[in-house]
């Protein structure tokens, strides 16, 4: 092979990592990764979606445990909108049912929301990034499935939980 052969192999091999590279990132949602100490954070509620009547069941069945992350708490608190930085994780566990009992089965999923206003302004601030079972790396594809849902609840900053003392 002449040496401007391999010049031109090795540009293309490094133009062709460097698309790669780029597809990768776009892939990603900026600035979310998965929330590692999650359960550290504060506990915000609990639900069990167990049927098809609640329109969650399709994709969410399952234990739900909300938590959100410090900066978020006093908003959440105080009923104001959330200052950037601000976090809500949603773990969803397999659900099942033993004689008088509702017991977690091992985790589905978490889903992430994370305010970066600049970042997400189409979102109303938000980023969303879901993370299957027990993976570090998101796989939403499509942000605006997560968003539609919270669009309703704009007066409360997108946000679904409230804060019960």
């Amino acid at each position: 092979m002449t040496s401007r052969a391999r010049v031109l192999l090795i540009v293309l091999l490094g133009g062709a990592a460097s698309l790669g590279a780029l597809y990768a990132q776009a892939q990603k949602k900026p600035g979310i990764s998965f929330p590692n100490g999650y359960r550290k954070w504060t506990h915000v509620k609990t639900m069990y979606v167990y049927g098809k009547e609640n329109k969650l069941f399709d994709r969410f069945a399952g234990l739900h445990n909300v938590y959100v992350n410090d900066i978020g708490y006093l908003s959440l608190q105080q009923g104001k909108n959330y200052p950037d930085g601000s976090m809500f994780a949603m773990e969803v566990d397999d659900g099942r049912t033993s004689p008088g009992a509702v017991e977690s089965k091992g985790r589905k999923l978490v889903a992430v929301m994370k305010k970066i206003s600049k970042l997400y302004s189409n979102t109303g601030g938000w980023g969303f990034e879901v993370f299957q079972g027990y993976q570090g790396t998101g796989t939403l594809k499509n942000m605006k499935e997560c968003f539609d849902c919270h669009s309703s609840q704009k007066p409360k900053d997108y946000v679904y939980s409230y804060y019960v003392e």
